[in-house]
Order: C-alpha cells, then sequence, then structure tokens
C-alpha cells in the first residue's frame, strides 16, 4: 500500500511532516513557542476546572456545567453554555463544518423534533414513562441516531469499497498500459526526489516483518481469541469467534485502503455488521452480549489496521525502521492493557456512568447495546411511529451524503455532515454550543492573525482539553474517599 498503491494516509503523513519540522532551525523554535503555549492553557484549564468543582454539589443539577446562560426555558431542551474547556477546545480542533453541523443536528432535534415528540406523550407512547425507558421519548432520541449514524455508515462504506476497488483497476491498467514516468520527465527534475525516495525505499526494507510473522502471529492470536473469547462472554461461542478472525483480514484491507486514500477509518461500521448478524443469530438466549463481544473484536481488528498504516507511513516517511514502529505499537498495546481497564475501573467507580442526566451519558455504550437489542427483538419493541422516522432520517443521511458527493467543492463544503449531526440528538445541544464557542474563536482568531491561529490553535485546544482531563483523576479521587463538592449552585425561576 505504501510502496506499489503510494496511497497517502494524510494523518500519517501530516504527522511525519510535522516530525521533519522539528527538525529544523525554525520548526524547533515553532515547537518550543507551542510547548510553552499548551502548558500555559493547560494550567488555566486544570485551575477553571478545580474551580467549578467546588460549586458541583452531590445529587442535582449544580455548578457550572449546568448554568441557564440562554434563559431556562431553553436550559430545560439542554441549549446552555456548560464552559467546558474540553467541548471549546474540541470546537477549535474540529473544521468548522463539523461544528456547525453538530449545532444545526442539537437545533433539529431539540429545538424542533423532541419538543413537537413530546407533545404526542399519550398517544404516541405513555406519558408515565421513566426519563430512560426506551419505549417512551428515550426510545426515539436513541434510535433515530443510530438511523443517521447507520445511513451515514453505510453510504460511506459502500463509497470507499467502489473507490477502492475502482483504484486498485485503474493502478493494475496503468501498470500494464502506460510508460515509466521516469522516462517521460525531465531526470534533472526527478534526479533528487528520486534520490529522496529510493532512500526511504531501502530504509523502510531494511527492517521490513518477515510474512512468516506476521501469518503466525495472526493464527497465534486467532486461537487464544477462540478459546478464550467464550469463556468471557459464554453466550459468544468459539465458531462466531472464529468466523470473526476469518472474515476481518479482507475488511481491514478495504478499511485500511480507504483510510489511505481518504484519511476515513470506519471500523465502527464493520463492527455494526458483525453486531446485527451475531445478535439476531444467537437470538434471545444471550444475542446482546454475544453481538457486542463480537462487534468489539471486528472493530479492534479492523480499525488496528487502519492504524498501524498511518503509522508506517508515518515512519517511511521519517526514515523510521518498520520494526522499531512495530516494537513501539506492542509496548503502547501492552501499556493500554493496563492503563485502560485502569482508567474504566477509576471512572467506574467514582462515578455514575451511563446516568441519562449525569455527566458521563457513555452514549455510545448506550447506542450499541440498543443496536444489538434491535438485533435480538426486531422493531416490534419501538414506539409508535419511531420505525418511519427512523428510516426517514436513515433515507435522509443517504441522500446528503449523496448530495455532498455529486455537488462541486464550493456548495458541498457548506453540506452539514450526518454523522456530525447525529451526537447532539441524543447527548443534548449544550456540547454543541460549546463546540461552536470553538468555531467562533477560531473565526475570529483567524480572522485577526491567520499565521498565529494555524501555528498556535491546536497547542491552545490541545491544553484546554488537557487540562480538564487531568482535573477528572483527582476529581475521581476526592469521589471514591467520599469527599463531596462544599457547595450546589443552581437556578430556579424568581
Amino acid at each position: 500500500m505504501i510502496l506499489d498503491y503510494k496511497l497517502t494516509y494524510p494523518s500519517g503523513t501530516a504527522t511525519a511532516m510535522l516530525i521533519n519540522s522539528f527538525h529544523n532551525n525554525t520548526g524547533a523554535e515553532l515547537a518550543g513557542k507551542q510547548v510553552k503555549c499548551l502548558g500555559k492553557y493547560l494550567s488555566l484549564s486544570l485551575v477553571w476546572s478545580c474551580f467549578k468543582w467546588f460549586f458541583s454539589g452531590i445529587g442535582g443539577a449544580c455548578g457550572f456545567d449546568h448554568f441557564p446562560t440562554l434563559g431556562l426555558t431553553l436550559f430545560k431542551n439542554t441549549f446552555y453554555f456548560d464552559f467546558s474547556p474540553t467541548f471549546i477546545g474540541c470546537g477549535m480542533i474540529c473544521p468548522h463544518l463539523v461544528n456547525c453541523s453538530v449545532l444545526l443536528g442539537a437545533i433539529i432535534s431539540w429545538g424542533f423534533l423532541w419538543p413537537f415528540i413530546s407533545q404526542h406523550a399519550g398517544d404516541w407512547y405513555p406519558a408515565d414513562l421513566k426519563a430512560n425507558d426506551f419505549k417512551g421519548l428515550y426510545g426515539y432520541k436513541v434510535f433515530i441516531a443510530i438511523s443517521i449514524i447507520l445511513g451515514d455508515g453505510l453510504y460511506n462504506l459502500i463509497k470507499i469499497i467502489v473507490v477502492t476497488v475502482k483504484e486498485i483497476c485503474n493502478k493494475s491498467s496503468r501498470q500494464h498500459n502506460l510508460p515509466v514516468f521516469t522516462d517521460i520527465l525531465d531526470k534533472s527534475k526527478t534526479s533528487v526526489l528520486m534520490r529522496e525516495k529510493k532512500k526511504r525505499d531501502i530504509i523502510f526494507l531494511k527492517d521490513r516483518i518477515p510474512l512468516e510473522f506476521a501469518v503466525s502471529g495472526y493464527v497465534g492470536l486467532a486461537a487464544i481469541s477462540t478459546a478464550i473469547i467464550p469463556l468471557i462472554f459464554p453466550p459468544l461461542k468459539w465458531y462466531f469467534v472464529l468466523c470473526s478472525y476469518l472474515v476481518a483480514p479482507g475488511l481491514a484491507f478495504c478499511n485500511s485502503y480507504g483510510a489511505g486514500l481518504t484519511d476515513m477509518s470506519m471500523p465502527s461500521t464493520y463492527g455494526k455488521t458483525g453486531l446485527f448478524i451475531v445478535a439476531s443469530i444467537v437470538g434471545n438466549n444471550g444475542g446482546v452480549i454475544a453481538g457486542l463481544a463480537a462487534c468489539g473484536i471486528m472493530m479492534s481488528i479492523v480499525s488496528t489496521a487502519a492504524d498501524l498504516m498511518q503509522d508506517f507511513k508515518t515512519g517511511y516517511l521519517t526514515l523510521s525502521s518498520a520494526k522499531s514502529m512495530f516494537v513501539t505499537q506492542l509496548l503502547g498495546t501492552a501499556m493500554g492493557c493496563i492503563i485502560a481497564p485502569l482508567t474504566f475501573w477509576l471512572f467506574w467507580t467514582a462515578f455514575d456512568i451511563g446516568d441519562p442526566d449525569g455527566l458521563y451519558k457513555a452514549p455510545y455504550a448506550v447506542i450499541y447495546r440498543e443496536m444489538a437489542i434491535l438485533g435480538v427483538e426486531g422493531f416490534a419493541k419501538l414506539p409508535k411511529h419511531c420505525l418511519a422516522l427512523c428510516c426517514g432520517f436513515f433515507i435522509a443521511a443517504l441522500i446528503v451524503n449523496l448530495i455532498r458527493d455529486m455537488t462541486p467543492p464550493k456548495i458541498s463544503k457548506l453540506i452539514p455532515l450526518p454523522m456530525a449531526m447525529a451526537g447532539p440528538f441524543y447527548i443534548g445541544a449544550y456540547f454543541a454550543i460549546d463546540m461552536f464557542v470553538g468555531t467562533v474563536i477560531m473565526l475570529v482568531w483567524e480572522r485577526m492573525n491567520k499565521k498565529d491561529a494555524d501555528d498556535y490553535s491546536g497547542a491552545v485546544a490541545s491544553g484546554l482539553i488537557c487540562g480538564d482531563g487531568i482535573w477528572t483523576i483527582p476529581s475521581a479521587i476526592l469521589s471514591i474517599l467520599r469527599i463531596n463538592p462544599p457547595i450546589c449552585m443552581y437556578f430556579r425561576p424568581s
């Protein structure tokens, strides 16, 4: 993919360019300033998160996280600015189109759709249901979000497969029918580039990973997983695990090739396919657990393949050894096997994970579980008109993507992204407000000084996100020790 097909892997290439830029005087000086900037905003974000904690109270909508900045009426529909450095930083990093798409999704769902459906409580669904009952309004929120995600994912999956097949066919056609480009171009113009490419190729291939090692490693991991995973998740039988490992390499190739062409890695789309298939086959005898576990296996394999290819592209462009890259990836994975469960335990012990009204809603955990339930029980359990609405939004996601690809770039860059719009349908509008604040900050900054915005916006955004994230560790420790915030700041009508 890197040497023969010469795929770009945009993220990997951008990372390589950044690393290479550090090794010249200008790049080193800028990097030092960026680190100082990151440290400054990390400290500010950490201090602000600590300050917010004192007013967050317990057992209610307390603190700056529930500040009705746009009024109490809009606050009830989750339209408020919650002073979150994390989401502001995300808004500064994400493209303007993504942030505007998220805000549009919030306006459509919480501004119009959910209030409209709420007016039919008692007719479309029982009015006395709990807030997190899927037979009520909560079901509309989750399943309509799922339908948009599935529509967007299906479209992009088909698109990438078509682009991949077309590119492979064109590549083989060019190799057979076209003359070698070095015979056409002036050698004086290509000699320097060819020497650089030859040097990269030699270094990259010198420490190549043997095919036998790769195959034997995959077979070994497949054997271990086939034996162990059914012991952890009994409903997922060994033959489902084995089938997942047999099918995954083909899907991993498609995903890796698509990521190389478009920078889009879509393991969740492949995982959802496995989730529905396994959940529907297993049925009521553990189909939910089996589907989720199969989804996890598929996503792990498919996403890892694309991530490794991005890293190998970075290694190729920075003259790094492929074996060194691979060993480093193994070390990172081994650390993740320890750090990830500990982090999960910390959050699970200290916070109410999955509470629809809490800080950590874990939206995709709920969404994937409901997908598995849908695969087992079918559509009969959905509230009234929910299936029709889901079909409408699924088709709308397909149409919007199709329009984006068929229109000229000047128009398509103004058309919203369905995948970005889906998030606030379930989570709420507050994070859309935060991200839009981030995009407004970037627009003003770019207008005032574009060079500084390009050089330092990533450092500022990273500092805001990291400072807020670091505070979760002492916050979790305080929660485990049963040390609660001393003040509950909340708002009510006068």
